[in-house]
């Protein structure tokens, strides 16, 4: 009954340990961090760096900019 000792029984727990954390860890690195808004930013400040990079054109940078200043609370 060698196989019922604590020291088996501890080494299939580390086991476990080990690939639960491996797991966890190339979850976390591997897993991309969404690009959202700065802390801090307001809405306004997001849009304009959103124009600034050329993700949005003038005409859709206006639009939204003039829904943002007409209703900053609900944007």
């Amino acid at each position: 009954m060698h196989w019922a000792s604590g020291w088996f029984l501890g080494m299939h727990m580390l086991w476990w340990v080990f690939w639960i954390v491996l797991i966890v860890a190339l979850f976390s690195f591997t897993t991309p961090v969404p690009k959202g808004r700065a802390p801090g930013e307001s809405p306004l400040e997001t849009l304009q760096r959103r124009y600034a990079r050329g993700e949005i054109d003038t005409a859709e940078y206006e639009e939204r900019k003039s829904r943002l200043l007409k209703d900053p609370v609900t944007g």
